[in-house]
């Protein structure tokens, strides 16, 4: 049965089933699609069983140690040294710390194995949030659209001329909103007496008759 190795997931095989999965390859790796024999396929489902439980006591073991790990975080700092230890061994499995581990390394960082566990711990925070944040895809931005802008565009592209609309008659006013007189003949103005009726000209005196005449 392969042996979980550490806390990343690896695992120890013996002779025996190196032996098969050596076979496993070769095969995968031949063009010919040549069955495998009925023991080759019995050992097959053999190493795969064994390493899924193998991938199962990796996990637990994982759990297990983080636990204990928590367990002396917590007893701190009766527990400085054993918190230590563990907390060494996890960083070299691969574990990546917590705030709550960075924070009880600086509350301890007069000790001198504590600082020097600090400084390694943040390095590998650090390392963790930088591949993070290239793994973590970004955020999509919100498309805005402007006010008209559609719109305008729309207009910007020509199109079949329209024929001028015909003009409607206009409604005739009603009598109410007529102006005053409106509708009705207005009498003629008077004309203007002119120089010649205003003053009439003199009448030139007559002349007397002659005495002759008047006697005979």
């Amino acid at each position: 049965m392969p042996t979980p190795y550490g806390s990343r997931g690896g695992m120890a095989f013996s002779a025996a089933e190196l032996h098969v999965l050596r076979r496993l390859l070769a095969h995968a790796l031949q063009p010919s699609t040549a069955p495998l024999a009925t023991s080759e396929v019995q050992d097959c489902l053999r190493l795969a069983a064994s390493v899924d439980e193998a991938v199962l006591e990796a996990g637990r073991l994982r759990a297990f140690l983080l636990d204990d790990l928590a367990r002396y975080r917590d007893a701190l700092p009766g527990s400085l040294s054993g918190y230590l230890e563990l907390l060494q061994d996890a960083l070299a499995a691969g574990y990546e710390p917590g705030p709550d581990d960075l924070a009880a390394l600086r509350a301890l960082r007069a000790n001198p194995v504590a600082a020097a566990v600090l400084e390694r711990a943040q390095g590998v925070a650090e390392r963790s949030v930088r591949r993070r944040l290239r793994t973590t895809p970004a955020p999509r931005t919100r498309l805005l659209a402007l006010a008209g802008g559609r719109e305008e565009a729309r207009g910007a592209e020509p199109g079949p001329k329209r024929e001028p609309e015909p003009e409607r008659p206009r409604p005739a006013p009603s009598p109410e909103e007529q102006p005053p007189g409106h509708g009705h003949p207005e009498p003629p103005a008077r004309p203007v007496p002119t120089p010649g009726e205003v003053f009439p000209p003199r009448r030139k005196p007559t002349p007397p008759p002659a005495a002759g005449r008047a006697v005979g």
